[in-house]
């Protein structure tokens, strides 16, 4: 028994943050954010936090099945930027569906995440009549330095997923994978780190949780963006036994619209192939994929039958690659 999608659906916060406004508060223009990243504009949360975004997706994604809550057997939440340490932001989204049946838990991988949900989620699909939410939500406003220019204008705030239905094996679209991941290089992008200092001992009624904002370094990113992740992807598309000529759609996260442009060169495929939509969201990293995808199966660019890589990287370092047949 293998799954298939039955459903795709995404959500984002209604407000919309253009280059303009970061302008204003930041020493940076449209020109230097658009032609060094591609992004144009990117929703921002007001009071939404990442549980509420995951369950707007949750909910459109069994109406659109009309497949009622109590039908789910596990709900998989991929996020950086959860409500709470705990519970999950799975387990608060299972509460408010009142998927009473599903048990619930977060993966956190980073952009890199859903991804790696989708490969955890093949093992709990054993029946057809088995479903599974898969979900990559983040509100990653809540963790940016907002003076800092190289890493604020990047990103954006959404949730997007899957809902996914167990099928019979002579139906599988399910070609491959390759998880990978690099915990040497795991300073080169961080966010939230909380330390553990005496000053915790015996203070009663009082909290001292400090936490980190997000940081990257910008180069060794990019470096490992454009040299191990294509690798990676001819790795994973050859090992299924495939080429890269017969995918169809190459749906990678949407961190820079130069770097995806350089991954299509460096395997030599066309640019086409490498949808983008990054100039509207930023980079909302677990939740870029699922976005990408059910944006591109609502306008019929994607559609039943097309072989599908999806590709997620980042901090971990990670790499989380999907080979399917929508």
């Amino acid at each position: 028994m293998v799954y298939r999608i039955i459903a795709t659906a995404s959500a984002v916060p209604d407000k919309i943050v253009t280059n303009d406004d970061l302008a204003e508060i930041l020493e940076t223009s449209n020109d230097w954010i658009e032609s060094r990243t591609g992004i144009i504009e990117r929703h921002m949360a007001v009071d939404e936090n990442t549980s509420d975004l995951c369950y707007r997706v949750a909910e459109k994604l069994l109406a659109q099945a009309n497949v009622a809550p109590e039908q789910i057997k596990a709900i998989i939440v991929a996020t950086m930027t959860p409500d709470y340490y705990t519970p999950a932001t799975a387990a608060i989204v299972q509460g408010k569906l009142g998927a009473t049946h599903a048990f619930a838990f977060d993966i956190s991988a980073a952009c890199s995440g859903f991804t790696y949900a989708l490969s955890v989620a093949r093992g709990y699909i054993q029946f057809s009549t088995d479903y599974v939410l898969v979900i990559g939500g983040e509100v990653t406003s809540k963790v940016l330095d907002w003076s800092d220019r190289s890493s604020a204008v990047l990103f954006g705030d959404g949730a997007a997923g899957v809902l996914l239905q167990g099928t019979p094996a002579e139906a599988d679209g399910w070609y491959g994978e390759q998880l990978l991941t690099i915990g040497s290089q795991s300073e080169q992008l961080t966010s939230g780190y909380t330390p553990v200092t005496q000053a915790n001992f015996g203070q009663v009624g009082q909290t001292h949780i400090q936490s980190s904002f997000f940081q990257m370094s910008g180069q060794a990113i990019y470096q490992f963006s454009t040299r191990q992740v294509p690798q990676a992807i001819e790795t994973a598309v050859l090992a299924a036994g495939l080429s890269l000529d017969q995918v169809d759609h190459f749906l990678v996260h949407q961190a820079n619209a130069r770097l995806i442009t350089r991954m299509a060169s460096k395997l030599n495929q066309p640019l086409i192939k490498f949808p983008m939509n990054l100039q509207h969201y930023g980079n909302t990293s677990a939740a870029s994929i699922p976005l990408l995808l059910a944006e591109q199966v609502a306008t019929g660019q994607i559609k039943r039958g097309d072989l599908c890589v999806l590709c997620g990287f980042g901090g971990g370092l990670t790499i989380g690659i999907q080979i399917i047949q929508y």
